[in-house]
């Protein structure tokens, strides 16, 4: 059992660092299952076998000691150092095998249960969401409020609330579904979308906006026009860089391309069913469903809510919208 523990421990190190330099493609979703599905197989044969193996053991020592101590005394012999409490220590104690597989067998089910139907944590690479979210911020992602999903498979179990307008919602990237993407819903199953001259409109109706005071973007040492967006469930604000075009440049060739329209003001999307129009609030630094197309439902993981931390900036933990 140590030869193979020691392989499988191995094998796990040897993906881990492939993935780390970037040799091959991880899927940590997959990793933690088998990580699960491992140690507890040794979680269970320490319990029903190797631990009772071990307490027969102890059980046998005591049994021995005792019985050689009688035949000792009744040579006259009274004190005898057998050392029997450190001995049923040693032969109880886990060997390191069992201790670095059904010894983190808790922990990991935990993390897998937590990671996979409540809580999923992320962290923000790029700014394609500034001013709501910015680089390094580290996120929640809630799990069950637009349906449970089996771990792995990604299969919807229970209905859940449908995305709506205006939520932050963490997917699988379409065009590769191994890289985690996070955008603003502002389109949903039968709307149609239209994005011209930097205005967003929805089913033929203009997005309330207000002005806001330019944000500073530390990150470029640059001034934005930033503005307040209405959705109708809550606002939110987004930024636009006049230096960018108001067209879509280079926009690649997707699903249901047909239902959209471009032009020099910008494009027009027809959402079909089951998908959703996905946009950064960073609307003109944003690579989005404008590029590359509709997110299906089957690539939704949940929906962000939280700012949990950002090393750089404490104030940023809390809620957004």
């Amino acid at each position: 059992m140590q030869a193979l523990t020691s392989a499988v421990l191995a094998a796990f190190v040897a993906y881990v660092g492939a993935w780390y330099f970037g040799m091959v493609e991880g899927n940590f979703a997959l990793l933690l299952f088998l990580a699960s599905i491992i140690t507890g197989a040794y979680w269970l044969a320490e319990r029903f076998v190797f631990l009772p193996q071990r307490q027969r053991a102890a059980a046998e020592l005591e049994v021995q000691t005792l019985k050689r101590n009688e035949e000792l005394g009744k040579l006259g012999i009274s004190k005898v150092d057998d050392n029997l409490t450190e001995a049923k220590h040693r032969l109880l104690a886990q060997p390191w095998w069992l201790d670095w597989t059904a010894g983190l067998f808790p922990v990991i089910i935990g993390v897998f249960i937590l990671r996979s139907f409540l809580f999923e944590p992320f962290k923000i690479p790029s700014g394609s969401m500034i001013p709501t979210l910015l680089v390094g911020d580290l996120i929640l992602v809630n799990k069950f409020e637009y349906g449970l999903r089996l771990p792995v498979l990604n299969t919807k179990v229970t209905a859940g609330t449908p995305p709506q307008r205006g939520d932050v919602m963490v997917f699988r990237y379409p065009p590769k579904p191994s890289l985690d993407y996070i955008k603003r819903v502002v389109g949903v199953p039968g709307d149609e979308v239209a994005y011209l001259n930097k205005r967003l409109s929805i089913n033929g109706k203009a997005v309330p906006t207000d002005t806001l005071p330019e944000f500073f973007d530390e990150d470029t040492m640059r001034y934005f026009k930033q503005f307040e967006e209405d959705m109708g469930t809550a606002k939110h604000r987004l930024l636009n860089d006049d230096s960018r075009p108001a067209f879509v440049p280079g926009a690649g060739e997707f699903q249901f391309k047909q239902n959209c329209q471009y032009s020099v003001e910008g494009v027009m999307c027809k959402v079909p069913e089951g998908h959703y129009f996905m946009m950064g609030d960073n609307r003109d630094n944003s690579l989005d469903s404008r590029y590359w197309g509709f997110v299906p439902e089957k690539n939704i993981v949940g929906k962000a809510f939280f700012v949990w931390m950002n090393f750089g900036n404490l104030k940023r933990i809390g809620p957004f919208n």
